[in-house]
């Protein structure tokens, strides 16, 4: 039972990879594909260096995975993704510059709208119904709007 953890062989390592990458793909992330990678290049080196001790493995796959993750968060954050549609799920972005007739007033700065087919809280300048407003902001769920039509 003191020798259980004698040598892992290569192959420990790259089936230890394999299953990291299994689980990266049912559980995504892109965290459990570091570890992944890290375990893929130990067991290329232990296949390498057959001598290496498991500690001196268990050592270095550590130190891979740990710079691997540190090292990609640094570079998206130095190289952020760029979306086509950055405002996909910011649905209060999408309606910035929008009008909208008031069916209902703005009472002390509040109101709602409707658009498209959701109620929005609003608030701007105190307004009658029939009014038209331009959506100009978004503070969380309330839409900021200002007014267009002068009575």
């Amino acid at each position: 039972m003191a020798v259980m953890f004698n040598q892992f062989d290569y192959w420990h390592w790259l089936i230890f990879a394999m299953l990291l990458l299994i689980l990266e793909v049912t559980v995504p992330g892109a965290f459990f594909l570091w570890m992944s990678i890290a375990a893929g290049v130990v067991g290329i080196l232990a296949l390498i260096f057959p001598g290496l001790g498991w500690q001196i493995e268990v050592l270095i796959f550590a130190l891979l995975a740990v710079a691997s993750a540190v090292t990609w968060r640094m570079y998206l954050k130095r190289n952020p993704v760029v979306s086509d549609q950055p405002k996909l799920n910011r649905r209060g972005e999408q309606y910035v510059g929008r009008i909208v007739t008031l069916k209902e007033g703005i009472i002390n700065g509040q109101g709602k709208i409707q658009v498209d087919d959701s109620t929005w809280k609003i608030i701007g300048e105190d307004c009658p119904p029939g009014t038209r407003v331009q959506v100009i902001g978004v503070d969380n769920v309330i839409l900021q709007v200002k007014r267009l039509d002068l009575d």
